[in-house]
């Protein structure tokens, strides 16, 4: 029996022997009638590849390769871009066809030596991570996508051998953030600091276009900021002390110290950030808050600038809202298959009020435009009144508010309200007024959406009362009330069983935690700073004000009595119970719900 050839096909013939197939140009094989027989013998073509794991369906490569042929676009880069293939997807196929050597990233720890064979620009672009250099003069990488260009380039830059492992391009680039660490350049722009004496001339030296993006707390700034988006902080605490500036970061809802800066710095660093929020730099007895809107990276960055007075000087506290990132949907949040189906069941409804509670930081705002997306079609005229406006959404109009042309919560959505609308976002209700006209557009046929500092659900409707909302005005209009928390994920690149503690155990037993013997956590690597935790998930508890718990919000009953009404009657699941049901599918650990959610 002859060979059979990569792409190769058997065909069968109808009586007249005529030959079925036809050429495609600059394809690699005939293109079959209905009849043939595909054969995909082992090879290296990436095609064959994506073909026999089923990854793509031959119809859809065949149109790619025409389109590769007229454009000389690689193949595999045409069906990423057509979503008929995932980044993760092609990145298996380019090293099974590369025949190289995959790793787990995770237990790598690279030399620190290794990261000045490549300038990270050059690391960055070809998602390249240098590991070791071998006894023998071989430079070993890591890189997603092992071609035969991506070997000739490392060749031709370090100038010698090079030996490639590979891994996927997301695990890639958390590798590369991990050795490309912009604070290491700091020290030296504090010694050009501290040798121009920048102390006695701050107020000169940080203005715009006084010296240019060389000057040194221009360049320490833009570092602090680039490096907080690499590791995915949310703030930045810039804390005066009396002896040095002490830099945090908050990641995934914990604090890390990340360096300490000359305390003669701190004057430079606070004027320097109230420049770029437009703030007063002499002012420095009374707090100020405001926004600095800047692009790091690719990323559009809109950040919030709180400025206090302390006894060492100005603390600085930076939130940051990255508008590049993808919106999550509600499925996504963490809420329990049955939580989710009864909250976008409420959020349906034409009218009335649902809010978001919890302290700072748990996510509320994420809910919300969660919420709005699964809302969102043409036949409804959504508003928001935000502030800030953290993701711009098609097809919804929103309004940021500035109390310098009395643009406020309360003044913005009066002026929704003559716009038509049928959904309202009100951003908070932080006050009184805005609490009154939230209620109202409930009450006059609009469906409100909106967030409130609250400890809980049941906590929230108390809130309410103490702005001084009449009971059954309330009653009459709120709907739901989502109470919520943010606890870690597991590192799902480090995960592995431990054994908790006494106190874990007991506190796990004793809230009615379902039967478990195997409990995990993340060990630490590479990915998650060895902290054993990667991302947030919420915790959700809803609240649905049902008739029985009206009459008790009407009747003036407290707190308590509606929470155990809403448990023992309704079935509400508590923030605790969501958490323990997290611990129990191994998404988190006893200790982070202890941390964050504890008795409630």
């Amino acid at each position: 029996m002859p060979r059979r050839l990569p792409w190769r096909r058997e065909e069968t013939r109808d009586r007249a022997g005529a030959e079925h197939g036809r050429s495609v140009s600059g394809d690699i094989f005939s293109e079959p009638a209905a009849t043939e027989v595909l054969i995909v013998p082992t090879g290296s073509r990436l095609g064959e590849i994506l073909l026999a794991k089923g990854a793509i369906e031959r119809d859809q490569l065949v149109n790619a390769i025409r389109e590769q042929g007229g454009t000389g676009r690689r193949l595999g880069s045409i069906l990423v871009t057509a979503r008929l293939l995932s980044d993760e997807e092609l990145a298996d196929a380019l090293i099974e066809q590369a025949g190289v050597e995959r790793v787990d990233l995770s237990s790598i720890e690279p030399d620190e030596e290794a990261a000045a064979l490549l300038s990270e620009a050059v690391a960055r672009e070809l998602n390249a991570v240098p590991i070791r250099v071998r006894d023998d003069g071989t430079r070993e990488f890591v890189v997603s996508h092992p071609d035969s260009e991506t070997r000739q380039r490392l060749e031709k830059m370090t100038g010698g051998g090079v030996h490639l492992l590979a891994d996927r391009p997301d695990r890639v680039r958390l590798l590369l953030n991990s050795v490309y660490r912009v604070l290491g350049s700091v020290p030296q722009f504090v010694e050009r600091f501290e040798a121009a004496d920048a102390i006695r001339t701050a107020a000169e030296a940080v203005p715009e276009g006084a010296g240019g993006e060389d000057v040194p707390v221009i360049q320490v700034v833009n570092l602090l900021i680039t490096q907080a988006l690499r590791d995915r902080a949310s703030d930045i605490h810039i804390e005066p002390q009396s002896t040095h500036v002490r830099l945090r970061y908050r990641v995934d809802g914990a604090m890390h110290d990340i360096l300490e800066l000359p305390a003669s710095m701190a004057l430079a660093l606070v004027s320097r950030l109230k420049i770029m929020a437009d703030l007063s730099i002499v002012e420095r007895r009374r707090p100020q808050d405001g926004q600095i809107a800047m692009m790091v990276e690719g990323h559009d960055l809109n950040i919030r600038i709180a400025i206090a007075p302390t006894i060492f000087g100005e603390k600085v506290v930076l939130r940051l809202l990255d508008k590049s990132r993808p919106l999550f949907r509600y499925t996504e949040l963490g809420m329990s298959d049955e939580t989710a189906a009864h909250y976008i069941e409420l959020v349906h409804s034409p009218f009335g009020m649902v809010v978001c509670s919890g302290p700072t930081g748990s996510g509320k705002t994420t809910t919300l435009y969660a919420t709005l997306l699964a809302l969102n079609n043409p036949e409804l005229n959504i508003t928001t009144i935000e502030d800030p406006v953290e993701y711009v959404m098609p097809g919804i109009t929103q309004i940021q508010i500035n109390p310098t042309t009395d643009v406020t919560f309360a003044t913005g959505l009066r002026s929704i309200l003559r716009q038509d609308p049928d959904i309202i976002l009100v951003g908070e209700i932080r006050d009184t007024e805005t609490a009154r006209i939230a209620v109202r557009s409930a009450l006059t046929g609009h469906l409100v959406l909106s967030s409130i500092h609250a400890t809980d659900a049941a906590s929230s409707v108390q809130r309410f009362l103490d702005m001084g909302i009449e009971p059954f005005l309330l009653a009459s209009s709120l709907a739901a009330v989502v109470a919520q928390r943010l606890v870690r994920r597991i590192c799902t690149y480090c995960k592995v069983p431990y054994a908790p503690t006494a106190e874990d155990l007991a506190f796990y037993d004793s809230a009615g935690g379902a039967e478990k013997t195997v409990f995990m956590h993340g060990g630490g690597c590479t990915f998650c700073s060895h902290t054993g935790y990667l991302e947030r998930i919420g915790v959700y508890e809803l609240l649905e004000l049902t008739e029985d718990i009206r009459a008790m919000v009407v009747a003036g009953v407290g707190r308590d009595a509606i929470r155990n009404q809403a448990i023992n009657q309704h079935g509400m699941r508590t923030l605790r119970q969501e958490g323990l049901r997290l611990v129990s599918e191994d998404v988190t650990t006893i200790s982070e719900v202890v941390r964050q959610i504890w008795t409630m």
